[in-house]
C-alpha cells in the first residue's frame, strides 16, 4: 500500500501521504482499493493533458473557424497563407461548372485558351483580341498606269492562291521592306479595268480591322496589279484542319463574331460582299484567332433604293436570291454567313450536290435541317443562331448588327471556362477540304491542257473570249 501510495505522489504534484490514503476504508479488500486508486491516477492524468491542451490554445494565435463539413480547397489555403485577415469571395457559378467538366478539379481546358492557362489572371484567359490593323495607314487608292519594278520587288517563286482573275502572291516596298500581297489580274479587255476600278472604289471605303486594306494599284499593258495588306495565317479552314489544333465551339463563336463585325462595318458604309465563303476569312497568324475577310472583286456599292441583281458567286454560298435572279440586299451576306457557321459547327455543308446544278437546286428549294449526329453537343443557342440565317426569305434573317447582339456570340469568356469539347466537324471539314483541293487540281490540270491545244492552234475561240 505504500508503494502504490508512494507512486502515485511522485506521478501528481498536488497529492501528498496522508492517513486517509494509507489506510483502507472500511469494507474494502485491498485489491478492490487498489483499483479505484488506479482509476483515481487515470483520471488526474486525463485532467492534467486537458490543461496541457487548454495553454497551447491560448498561446497561439486566433483563427477564423471553418466549417466543420467543408474542406477548405487548395486555392483557399493559398489565400490564407498570403492575406489570412480577409475573407475570401464566394465561388462563382462558373467556376463550380467548370471544375465538374469531365469529373475534375481542374477548369475546363480549351484551345481557345493561352497556352498558360491558370497561370495567367483569369480575366486574360480567352483570346479574343480583335486583329491589328494593316501596317499602314488607310489610302484612297487610284488605278495608276506604270512599272511595278521601280516601287516593288514581286516573289516569282512562291503563290499564294489563285483563280479565274489570275493569281496572288508576296511583294515587298523596296524603300521600307513592307510585306505585301498582290493580286495579279490578268487584262483580257476593256471590262477587266472597269471591274478592277469597282474593287478599287469598294475597298477605298473599307477602313476597319477585320477587312484586308488596299495599298496601290497599278495597271500595265498585261495585267492589273492591285497590293494589299498582307496575312500570313492562310485560309480559315486550312487553319482549322491542322491536326495540332482542337476546335471547340467557343472558337466558332469568336470567329464568327469577327466576320460579323466586318460584315457590319461593310454594310455600314453600303457595301455588299456577295462572296462571302471559307476561302475568303483570312487568320492573321498561324497561331491566333484573329480572322480578315478578303476579296472584294465581287462586291458592289449598294443603294436601297436601287435594285440591284447579280448572276456570280459561289454555289454552294450562294443565297436563294442570286440563284434565282433576283434582287439582292444586305440581308443576302448574312445568309452566306449563315451557312459559314453551320459548316463550322458541324463540318458539312447544307447544299453542297454532286454538281453545280444539284448545289443551286438545293439552294433553291432552301431545304436543311440539323443533323444529329453531326451536331450531337452543339449549344441550343448556337442552333438558333443558324437557324435566323438559313431562311428563304430575305426579311426573316438577322441583320450583322442583330448577330453580334444574339446569346451565341456574347458572355464568350465565361463560356470559354466551361466549354471545351472538341467538335467533330473538325474531322468532316478536313474530307471538305482535300475535295475542294483535288476539284482545284482538276481544274487547273484541265485549263492546262486546253491551253495547251488553244496555242497549238494558235485560236483563242475555245475559250470564249
Amino acid at each position: 500500500m505504500l508503494e502504490a501510495s508512494s507512486g502515485q505522489s511522485q506521478s501528481t504534484d498536488s497529492m501528498t501521504a496522508s492517513p486517509s490514503t494509507q489506510e483502507p476504508a472500511s469494507g474494502e479488500t485491498p485489491k478492490e482499493e487498489k483499483e479505484k486508486e488506479k482509476e483515481k491516477e487515470k483520471e488526474k492524468e486525463k485532467e492534467k493533458e486537458k490543461e496541457k491542451e487548454k495553454e497551447k490554445e491560448e498561446g497561439a494565435p486566433k483563427q477564423v473557424s471553418e466549417p466543420a463539413t467543408e474542406a477548405p480547397s487548395p486555392a483557399t489555403q493559398e489565400s490564407d497563407r498570403t492575406l489570412p485577415e480577409e475573407p475570401l469571395p464566394p465561388v462563382s457559378d462558373a467556376a463550380a461548372e467548370s471544375k465538374e467538366i469531365d469529373g475534375t478539379a481542374e477548369p475546363g481546358c480549351s484551345p481557345y485558351l493561352t497556352p498558360d492557362f491558370g497561370k495567367e489572371d483569369p480575366s486574360l484567359i480567352l483570346d479574343d483580341t480583335p486583329p491589328p490593323p494593316a501596317p499602314f495607314t488607310h489610302r484612297i487608292v487610284t488605278l495608276r498606269t506604270g512599272d511595278f519594278k521601280e516601287t516593288y520587288k514581286l516573289n516569282t517563286k512562291e503563290i499564294l492562291g489563285g483563280g479565274k482573275f489570275g493569281e496572288v502572291r508576296i511583294c515587298t516596298v523596296k524603300e521600307t521592306d513592307l510585306k505585301l500581297a498582290v493580286k495579279i489580274i490578268k487584262k483580257q479587255g476593256p471590262k477587266d479595268t472597269e471591274t478592277a476600278e469597282v474593287e478599287i472604289d469598294v475597298m477605298n471605303q473599307l477602313n476597319h480591322r477585320n477587312l484586308i486594306q488596299l495599298y496601290d494599284a497599278i495597271e500595265t499593258p498585261r495585267e492589273i496589279m492591285l497590293f494589299m495588306e498582307f496575312v500570313e495565317g492562310g485560309e480559315l479552314f486550312e487553319r482549322i484542319i491542322d491536326e495540332d489544333y482542337q476546335l471547340t465551339e467557343v472558337d466558332c463563336m469568336v470567329f464568327v463574331r469577327q466576320i460579323c463585325e466586318g460584315i457590319l462595318f461593310m454594310h455600314h458604309m453600303r457595301v455588299l460582299h456577295l462572296d462571302l465563303k471559307p476561302e475568303n476569312i483570312l487568320c492573321v497568324t498561324a497561331t491566333g484567332h484573329m480572322v480578315k475577310i478578303i476579296d472584294f472583286g465581287f462586291a458592289r456599292r449598294f443603294n436601297p433604293r436601287e435594285k440591284l441583281k447579280v448572276n456570280f458567286g459561289t454555289p454552294e454560298f450562294l443565297p436563294p436570291e442570286v440563284v434565282s435572279y433576283e434582287p439582292v440586299s444586305y440581308s443576302s451576306d448574312m445568309w452566306s454567313m449563315g451557312v459559314i457557321a453551320y459548316m463550322l459547327l458541324s463540318g458539312f455543308s447544307p447544299f453542297l450536290g454532286d454538281n453545280d446544278t444539284e448545289t443551286l437546286n438545293n439552294v433553291l428549294l432552301a431545304e436543311w435541317y440539323f443533323d444529329e449526329e453531326a451536331f450531337e453537343g452543339i449549344s441550343d443557342e448556337a442552333k438558333d443562331f443558324v437557324s435566323n440565317l438559313i431562311i428563304k426569305q430575305k426579311g426573316g434573317r438577322m441583320s450583322a448588327a442583330q448577330c453580334l447582339q444574339h446569346p451565341w456570340l456574347n458572355n464568350l469568356a465565361d463560356k470559354a471556362k466551361r466549354v471545351n469539347r472538341r467538335l467533330k466537324s473538325q474531322v468532316l471539314l478536313r474530307r471538305y477540304v482535300m475535295r475542294r483541293r483535288w476539284k482545284k487540281n482538276f481544274i487547273g490540270v484541265c485549263a492546262a491542257n486546253r491551253f495547251k491545244k488553244i496555242t497549238s492552234s494558235g485560236s483563242l475561240t475555245a475559250l470564249g473570249v
